[in-house]
């Protein structure tokens, strides 16, 4: 298969998966991913990416840690800068150092530089797999902000360690007082020649715009291409570490941002547009990567006669526990030592339990496997490097038991280990149905005769809105499927008090047979779609146009009404049905006051389709767009009042205020883009 096929092939993979994600939210989108690259190569046996190490962390380690470097979690690091920097450099150390020994132990056939080559490239965390586990169940912010943390300078000092043990095992030549100079002049040059590259990048992007080229398209690539070159100078010029150095030139960018957002707010919002989709493919790809090469390491490694299909999972297992082990004693008495010296007024006593969150949430991934990965295939002196396919297999196997047993474990520590912490804080989901239930309030207070019928269409597309966003999983104010269930119930009463209408009409002759069985048809349909929990209305749609092709084809002929009489009749009798169901919901609103929102979402329909009827066609008119617009802008800002509401209350905390923030702003640049256009 060639390289273009292949492509295709794993990005056709990484939409499906994220579907299957969307679908299946309790398993993490990186096993998903996983498991399709498994697939994919027993299906197409011949699928393979030989991409050179330079080139590997070229493409995917330089932009990924980019990105953590542009998201400095400044407040946090410095708040919490003794654990997150224990872990990052301290505990990346021990787990080479250790990790390596143990490794070496073990499997004997794996070199000891191997050895701690392996166990260099499993110290670095992976936040994004913890993310999308933390998007489940309720973990600690002290614990997502330390693997947030200290996954930011852990992958720079994991890969520098992994890049010079894998050198020595192709040179075959080591020496501690070299390896600790090289070590340090990486990590102080890497990061000196980062921050003045990411420094004269971004007074180039200032000078251009002095000059006039204030193209936004131009400065985003520009932007998107500064962690590439900033890695290629800093390892071809300096032979320094580029990773160091797109780390700090991330950091470099977000102090710079910090106070320039405002001024270039439409290249900000085109570049992180950008940078989402760059990140989105990359984090995929590279677990795609880690599937598709399982089966091939897995063959090899089973092919062994010295390895039997058990004692590798044994090793792997046993690497798994050792690489957790090691974070969990570093973790516990790092805490104790915290604890005892005072340094840290926050600090907590130790704890199991805590110190099993913070291990468990030590997940490897994405830099774990993009490092592993690039390991070369053969030796300075020509030999095939040692174990390869072992070590790959090993690495993967580490991967897996790190995401497995987060996904298992994680669940039934969370609760009782969040203790002590805030949890009255509510999902980003469910705030932004309040968003939409405020604005929908605001458009009935804002209603009257003349914008009547703008206002029903920014309901119903509010409403459409709301209907698209599902609250998280665990939420307990929010029961999603009993809801759903008595709006079901209200509708089809409503329905049910239209046929009631109907068929008196009927009763007394208002209507001849073929009207009444159009009627009839229609109330059937619509049941029917309220009769589906899922998807009820593409049913419908599909149901329709099956149906609409039975009667072209002569299943069900239809008398059609072809005089305006009988067309004033029938939209007369719909009108008046409408009302007595629009009556009926009045009535069951009295008796039940506790559904009144429930039974008003429903209201608001009838008052539509009673609008649309009595104005079947309404065309575009400048005064109706104006007054779409006045009430858009009146909506925002009372949606802007809610958020500040909701943080000033503490329903929400800061990060979850920026996204709401930018949830409303998006929309808002999409209307103001729609009226321009």
């Amino acid at each position: 298969m060639d390289l273009l096929m292949t492509v295709l092939l794993l990005l056709i993979c990484l939409l499906i998966s994220n579907i299957i994600s969307h679908y299946i939210p309790t398993i993490p989108n990186a096993l998903i991913q996983i498991a399709f690259g498994i697939i994919a190569a027993i299906v197409f046996k011949d699928i393979s990416i030989e991409i050179e190490t330079e080139w590997f962390l070229l493409l995917f380690v330089a932009p990924l840690l980019y990105n953590d470097g542009r998201h400095f979690p400044r407040e946090e690091l410095w708040k919490m800068r003794a654990p997150i920097f224990g872990n990052a450099i301290v505990l990346v150390l021990l787990t080479t150092i250790g990790g390596g020994y143990f490794i070496h132990w073990l499997i004997s056939d794996i070199p000891l530089a191997a050895s701690f080559a392996l166990a260099a490239i499993l110290s670095p965390t992976d936040p994004v797999a913890v993310n999308g586990i933390a998007k489940r169940i309720r973990i600690p912010e002290k614990v997502l902000h330390l693997v947030r943390g200290e996954s930011l300078i852990n992958d720079a000092s994991g890969l520098v360690a992994f890049n010079y043990a894998v050198a020595a095992v192709v040179t075959g030549y080591f020496s501690l007082r070299e390896a600790i100079f090289d070590f340090t002049y990486m990590f102080i040059a890497g990061a000196l020649l980062g921050l003045v590259l990411g420094l004269l990048i971004t007074w180039i992007r200032f000078t251009l715009r002095k000059q006039g080229i204030n193209d936004v398209t131009f400065h985003s690539l520009l932007r998107i291409m500064t962690p590439f070159v900033i890695f290629m100078i800093t390892e071809e010029l300096l032979h320094a570490s580029g990773v160091i150095a797109v780390v700090v030139a991330g950091i470099v960018h977000a102090l710079v941002k910090e106070r320039t957002e405002t001024i270039i707010a439409e290249e900000q919002v085109l570049t992180e547009n950008i940078w989402s989709i760059v990140l989105f493919i990359l984090n995929g790809i590279v677990f795609l990567l880690l599937g598709v090469n399982i089966p091939s390491s897995m063959a090899e490694t089973v092919e062994n006669p010295n390895i039997g299909n058990w004692l590798a999972i044994g090793y792997v297992i046993a690497i798994g526990f050792a690489i957790l082990g090691i974070r969990f004693i570093w973790s516990y008495f790092f805490s104790f030592y915290e604890n005892r010296s005072g340094q840290e007024k926050a600090a907590a006593k130790p704890n199991i339990k805590t110190t099993l969150l913070i291990s468990l949430t030590g997940v490897r991934g994405a830099v774990t496997m993009a490092g592993v990965l690039s390991i070369p295939y053969l030796l300075k002196n020509g030999d095939v490097f040692p174990e390869r396919s072992l070590i790959l297999f090993l690495a993967a196997g580490v991967i897996l038991f790190t995401l497995l047993a987060a996904t298992m474990l994680l669940p039934l520590l969370s609760e009782e280990s969040a203790e002590g912490e805030t949890t009255n804080l509510i999902s980003v989901n469910e705030a932004k149905q309040r968003l939409l239930l405020s604005a929908i309030k605001k458009l009935r207070l804002e209603m009257n005769e003349e914008n009547e019928s703008t206002a029903y269409e920014l309901i119903n597309e509010y409403k459409v809105r709301f209907q698209q966003i599902k609250p998280e999983l665990d939420s307990k104010q929010y029961d999603t499927s009993h809801y759903l269930q008595k709006m079901k119930e209200i509708r089809l009463m409503a329905l049910k008090a239209e046929r009631k209408y109907i068929h008196a009409e009927m009763n007394k002759d208002a209507m001849d047979q073929a009207m009444f069985e159009s009627f009839e048809r229609s109330l059937d349909y619509r049941e029917e779609a309220l009769s589906y929990n899922v998807q009820s209305g593409i049913i419908y749609l599909i149901g329709k146009m099956i149906r609409g092709w039975k009667r072209y084809r002569g299943h069900y002929p239809i008398e059609r009404a072809t005089t305006i009489a009988k067309l004033r009749i029938g939209q007369d009798i719909q009108l008046k049905a409408l009302k007595a169901a629009l009556k009926s919901l009045r009535e069951y609103e009295k008796e039940h006051q506790q559904r009144a929102e429930m039974v008003h979402v429903v209201v608001l329909d009838y008052k539509r389709m009673i609008n649309r009827l009595k104005r079947p066609t309404v065309r575009y008119n400048e005064k109706k767009e104006e007054q779409k617009e006045e009430l858009r802008l009146k909506v925002m800002d009372v949606e802007r009042s809610e958020i500040r509401r909701m943080f000033e209350s503490g329903e929400i905390n800061r990060d979850q205020a920026k996204e709401l923030r930018r949830f409303v702003n998006y929309h808002e640049s999409v209307a103001l883009y729609e009226h321009v256009e």
